[in-house]
């Protein structure tokens, strides 16, 4: 799968997109990452990519000729093309698996005020949201949706079914986990967990992660039905 980001600020992704599973992910070319300077579309000696808001008002807006120039250089048939904004579609589980299946996708950061709207209306597939919230700039955002993303694309994780289980899978949070030691602090791991009993592990996970998502998060469509009490 093939990520473009397009943004003001390449260097950004330095860190993020170069250390744990997106790493590996590139490294065993399940993902190709191109991180991408609008200003390089500029065609003004000062690369000039924002101008003041036409009607007035704080801020600058991301200009429409490079943006659009950077996104047609990097689109092709099989693209979708996505912009980072507080205005767009909510990204959870269910939207990342779509955007999984996706060969390749040019994601859009925008800074100060955003993208001029032209833009938006003519080269723009989807706008996605993180969350409620504004950020700064859209490169955090495109870091965080290339990441929850990427965990659907086949061999990314290393086992196939680590996503099965996550939290938000199932309509529910994933149930508690333990590792060594088997005591820590006078707390005690689960007996049932160290039975080897595959069966009741598996019914005191279920019930556990009802357990849990009625407690955190009672708003969540849970489809597992009432725990088990045995």
């Amino acid at each position: 799968m093939k990520f473009d980001v397009l943004s003001l600020f390449p260097n950004y992704f330095q860190g993020p997109l170069s250390e744990s599973m997106i790493a590996r992910a590139q490294k065993s070319e399940l993902l190709e990452i191109n991180c991408v300077d609008i200003r390089d579309y500029c065609k003004d000696k000062h690369k000039q990519a924002d101008d003041r808001p036409y009607g007035g008002g704080p801020g600058m807006v991301m200009m429409a000729e490079p943006v659009s120039e950077a996104i047609r250089a990097m689109k092709t048939s099989k693209s979708k093309v996505v912009y980072l904004s507080p205005q767009g579609k909510p990204l959870d589980q269910k939207l990342a698996k779509e955007l999984s299946k996706e060969k390749h996708l040019i994601l859009l950061c925008g800074h100060y005020e955003g993208v001029d709207q032209r833009v938006l209306e003519s080269d723009v597939d989807m706008e996605i949201s993180i969350g409620d919230y504004v950020l700064t700039n859209g490169c955090l955002a495109a870091c965080v949706l290339i990441d929850v993303v990427a965990r659907f694309v086949p061999g990314v994780l290393g086992h196939p079914e680590s996503s099965a289980n996550d939290s938000f899978e199932k309509g529910r949070l994933d149930c508690p986990h333990y590792t060594r030691p088997q005591n820590f602090e006078g707390k005690e791991v689960p007996e049932v967990l160290l039975s080897g009993n595959h069966q009741e592990i598996d019914k005191w996970r279920q019930k556990n992660a009802f357990l849990q998502t009625q407690k955190k998060r009672p708003d969540l469509n849970l489809v597992l039905g009432e725990p088990n009490n045995e």
